[in-house]
């Protein structure tokens, strides 16, 4: 079986949603596969993944919302802090998240959904430079 890997970089201005999946699925169209299966995993303890709706922008103000309401920042009994009130809210919110997906591919393309994105799920209020590892097994 055939595998590729590549590592994708990422900037972030922030909290937030950001689609990456074109990015995504142009390295995998480069590898000239028919059927196979991707990994992407990100390399990161505050920051996630996830697939999510990509039409309506609404949805991602939605999912940023909940996040800030169900994971508050400045909370007094959280004892991680020398990074800044975002941190512990940050790793908080990736265990509740994805730090790896498994996307089909068939006929050469991700076999997403017609209104999934895959996204990067920043959860530090600062700007980031986040990795992103590929894994692909083709047939």
């Amino acid at each position: 079986m055939p595998q590729s890997t590549r590592l994708l970089t990422f900037s972030t201005r922030g909290q937030g949603l950001y689609n990456i999946t074109s990015e995504v699925s142009s390295w995998v169209a480069e590898q000239r596969v028919r059927t196979a299966l991707l990994t992407v995993f990100i390399r990161h303890t505050s920051a996630s993944l996830t697939i999510q709706e990509n039409a309506d922008p609404d949805v991602v103000r939605d999912i940023n919302e909940f996040f800030r309401r169900l994971v508050p920042e400045n909370q007094p009994w959280y004892r991680h802090t020398a990074e800044g009130p975002d941190d512990m809210p940050g790793h908080i919110r990736s265990v509740l998240t994805q730090t790896s997906l498994s996307i089909p591919v068939i006929d050469g393309s991700l076999a997403l959904g017609t209104w999934q994105g895959i996204y990067l799920f920043e959860h530090r209020a600062r700007a980031h430079q986040r990795s992103v590892a590929l894994h692909l097994i083709a047939d």
